[in-house]
């Protein structure tokens, strides 16, 4: 059995190739603050890119509590600052962003680890 076929996993290696895939357009966006007319990009919330996931909340024991029914998380609108250019990218936001995915990507990681290494010690390796 190969480790990616753990649901865990596969869901880390999604989180892990959405997080590259953020930093990418964020990067961009930073190299392109002083191009006129650049509009800043992003990926959709992760919630919303595991749409149709299969990984959920199990209720085991009829004494648990029920996973929320209608809980939606994302992103609200947000009108963007434009300079005199044309340009839409803050560059101070932009940052966050960064900093953001940056500890997603070591939360992620570091998760991935401890499970790895509980696996090991659960086969005896």
């Amino acid at each position: 059995m190969d480790i990616s076929e753990i649901p865990l996993f596969a869901l880390a290696d999604r989180r892990l190739a959405w997080v590259d895939a953020r930093q990418s357009l964020l990067a961009q966006n930073l190299a392109n603050a002083d191009t006129p007319h650049w509009q800043s990009h992003d990926l959709k919330p992760f919630a919303a890119a595991l749409s149709g996931a299969t990984v959920a909340l199990a209720r085991t024991d009829p004494g648990h509590l029920a996973p929320p029914g209608n809980a939606t998380f994302g992103a609200a609108a947000q009108v963007q600052e434009r300079s005199l250019d044309g340009n839409a990218v803050a560059i101070d936001k932009e940052l966050v962003k960064v900093a953001d995915t940056d500890a997603a990507h070591e939360l992620v990681t570091n998760l991935s680890k401890k499970y790895q290494n509980l696996v090991r010690t659960a086969i005896g390796r």
